[in-house]
């Protein structure tokens, strides 16, 4: 395996990309892998490093190249500058996709939490004109082949995780703001395949914010994959003892099979 990481924008190390290749190719003899872009959460107020390179190493052996986006936070998590880092990191590898030895075709954003706004935001979003005029890139550059959400913020409204949705739309709570971020609103037959994964018992994030995007999915015919786990706090990553820092209640076995699941997914 290689890795590196480097800035996307000139000049600004504030956002950047870490890649995870595995092989060489011309030894191995592989075909293209599918890659996974991924984005961990933190309430767009920081990056749990939690769902970030264990994540990426947990799927390597799965066939894909992974890579880890640190995207805008904090002061600059507004709308929409998360966006625009999310459409740029897929432009980039698509660009490069013989570089990474991967299929182009096959790009895959994966987000936690608030990493699961910005990477559903982009799947409803990308191809929004402004992003393209922004970013000097060509149409569907950004487009994802599909999403893999886990636990993720979706809506602004009565299930919404307030710290992300007002990071992200800086403390407005205009009833038609809160409507045109609420990313259920936004699915259309342009939105990619989408594979999502919660607990009943998510606290923070509640599982209602999974099942309105799986249902706008099912309205508009767009192939998804659903699953809900009875039991698990709000931020489990991997579910593994390697994620868990200690604490019990984020290793869970029947959870942890989320990785085989959504591996598989992409394999198909």
């Amino acid at each position: 395996m290689t890795t590196s990481t480097f800035s996307l924008y000139k000049g600004d190390d504030r956002v950047t990309l870490t890649s995870y290749i595995q092989g060489d190719a011309d030894e191995l003899s592989m075909e293209p892998r599918a890659a996974l872009i991924i984005l961990p959460g933190g309430a767009l107020s920081y990056l749990s490093e939690r769902e970030a390179e264990p994540v990426a190493l947990a799927f390597l052996p799965h066939g894909v190249n992974a890579f880890v986006l640190r995207y805008s936070v904090g002061e600059f998590g507004n709308y929409p500058l998360p966006l625009l880092d999310a459409s740029l990191a897929v432009a980039h590898v698509r660009r490069h996709a013989e570089e990474y030895h991967i299929d182009p075709h096959r790009i895959f954003v994966m987000g936690f939490s608030a990493g699961g706004y910005v990477a559903a935001m982009l799947g409803v979003r990308w191809h929004e004109s402004f992003i393209r005029e922004e970013l000097s890139i060509g149409y569907a550059e950004n487009k994802p082949d599909g999403l893999i959400l886990a636990y993720p913020v979706i809506t602004a409204g009565a299930f919404a995780h307030r710290g992300t949705i007002d990071v992200s739309l800086g403390g407005a709570r205009d009833e038609e703001t809160l409507k045109s971020h609420s990313l259920e609103n936004l699915v259309s037959d342009l939105t990619p395949p989408t594979f999502l994964w919660h607990t009943a018992e998510d606290g923070s994030v509640p599982v209602e914010n999974s099942l309105l995007f799986a249902s706008a999915l099912s309205a508009h015919h767009i192939p998804f994959e659903l699953h809900v786990f009875e039991k698990g706090c709000h931020g489990l990553s991997l579910a593994t003892r390697e994620t868990s820092c200690g604490r019990s209640g984020l290793e869970i076995p029947e959870v942890a099979e989320w990785v085989n699941l959504a591996a598989g997914w992409v394999r198909h």
